[in-house]
C-alpha cells in the first residue's frame, strides 16, 4: 500500500514506510551480483473479506562480486488487505531463523517459544 511499513532490524536503514520508500530501500540489493529468494510454507488466516494476516519462511542466497555468498533462512509476517486492484501488503516483519558466516545483517532476530517446564533435552546430538 502506499503507507506500507517494512520491518528489517533494529536498524532503522533496513526499514522503510511508504511505497516510494520501499523500493528505494530495496535498490541496495543492487550490491549484490546475484541473488536467489525462495518462499514456502504459506500460512495465510483470513480476518474477514479484505483483511488478512500471513507468515511465509524465506532462504535468500546472495552472491558478491568476489563469487563469496551470503544465506538467510527466516520468516515474513505480513498484514495484507484488498484494495481496488488485488491484496496489498500493509505491513511486513522479517524474522532471521539463521544464516550462514556469509550473512552479516542485523535481521530481527526470531524468538522461539521455551520448552515446557520438566522437559528433558534426549542425548541425540
Amino acid at each position: 500500500t502506499d503507507d506500507c511499513v517494512v520491518s528489517f532490524s533494529s536498524d532503522e536503514r533496513l526499514n522503510s514506510r511508504g511505497r516510494k520508500n520501499v523500493a528505494k530501500s530495496l535498490e541496495r540489493m543492487w550490491r549484490w551480483s546475484r541473488t536467489s529468494h525462495h518462499l514456502s510454507n504459506i500460512k495465510i488466516k483470513f480476518d474477514g473479506s479484505d483483511r488478512a494476516f500471513s507468515i511465509s519462511y524465506v532462504l535468500a542466497w546472495h552472491e558478491r562480486a568476489d563469487k563469496t555468498t551470503a544465506t538467510i533462512y527466516g520468516q515474513y509476517h505480513d498484514e495484507l488487505s484488498r484494495q481496488t486492484d488485488g491484496w496489498r501488503i500493509n505491513k511486513r516483519t522479517m524474522y532471521m531463523n539463521g544464516n550462514d558466516d556469509g550473512f552479516t545483517v542485523n535481521i530481527n532476530p526470531f524468538r522461539r517459544a521455551e520448552a515446557p517446564d520438566g522437559w528433558v533435552s534426549p542425548a541425540i546430538d
